[in-house]
């Protein structure tokens, strides 16, 4: 019995890991390789969230109005790990935002770098390098 119960609580265990992993998508299943963006623009706001930290900017058109765009990075940790911090991005910073376009062509990327108003560059940690190299 008490065998019978652990196996039992094993199964659960596992649909219960398996949630999040479901819930996660890969880059090629919301964005275009080949719709290549270059987002320049003010922040509005970064959320540092998981899976995926999102940026959200102010990208004023040809025509004098304002997009406003939200751009996926990679994970917080592997942002901080590659030289982010909280305090990297303050509202109002302009920055320029390379990446990839949203397949449905809605005001949505994912991106590569990030370059900064004193010309430094970061690397964004999304996964679009890997799933553009395939």
């Amino acid at each position: 019995m008490k065998r019978k119960l652990m196996m039992i609580l094993a199964t659960a265990g596992m649909f219960v890991a398996a949630i999040p992993a479901s819930a996660h998508h890969s880059f090629s299943a919301e964005f275009d390789a080949k719709k290549k963006v270059t987002l320049d623009g003010r922040v509005v706001k970064m959320d540092w969230v998981n899976p995926h930290a999102w940026l959200y900017i102010d990208v004023p058109t040809a025509d004098g109005k304002v997009e406003h765009w939200s751009v996926e990075f990679g994970s917080p940790n592997v942002l901080f790990r590659s030289g982010w911090n909280k305090s990297s991005l303050t509202e109002g910073m302009r920055v320029i935002v390379r990446g990839s376009g949203a397949k449905d062509g809605s005001l949505r990327a994912n991106s590569q770098s990030v370059e900064f108003p004193d010309g430094r560059k970061l690397d964004t940690g999304s996964s679009q390098g890997k799933e553009a190299a395939k």
